[in-house]
């Protein structure tokens, strides 16, 4: 799975410094519109027909453009940049990175699966309730993940902690 992750990261682009401006609490609460932009995108087809295309493609624009948008936060206090620093830790040292961490995150990761089925479906169905609970059951375990990065990132500052005490 941690394959997948890193992956995911080099598809990306994620450079250090594109990193370190996704740590924006801004970037991070933003991309939260992403899947419900992509998904109304994906709807225009109904309205708009092929012109449809153009609304998807401008959607994965703003997905790759979203943690390039904001310069680095001038501290990272928030929650939201201490999830980014988290899957920093999380993609950069997966074995400093305790077990029950690395379960929850493929937990997480396959929850979002029945979210997007949903989503798709009705998608494809124009069914606009379930594009809406979908979309929402896609987010929350993302949302979730994002939680447990907090948690991978405190746990890693207490290990460093302890290192230079040992040192």
């Amino acid at each position: 799975m941690n394959a997948l992750y890193t992956y995911a990261e080099r598809l990306m682009g994620m450079s250090d410094t594109v990193w370190e401006r996704h740590a924006n609490p801004l970037s991070v609460y933003s991309r939260f519109t992403a899947l419900p932009l992509l998904a109304l995108a994906i709807w225009s087809r109904d309205w708009i027909g092929g012109w449809a295309w153009l609304f998807v493609a401008l959607a994965v624009v703003w997905i790759w453009l979203n943690p390039r948008l904001f310069p680095p936060p001038r501290d990272l206090d928030s929650w939201a940049s201490r999830g980014v620093l988290g899957e920093r830790v999380f993609l950069n040292h997966p074995d400093q990175v305790a077990s029950h961490h690395h379960r929850w995150a493929k937990i997480l990761s396959i929850g979002a699966l029945p979210g997007a089925i949903v989503m798709g479906v009705g998608l494809w169905r124009l069914n606009a309730g379930w594009v809406v609970f979908g979309t929402a059951l896609t987010m929350l375990p993302k949302i979730w993940f994002v939680d447990r990065m907090v948690w991978v990132y405190a746990d890693w500052l207490l290990v460093q902690e302890k290192e230079l005490g040992d040192v």
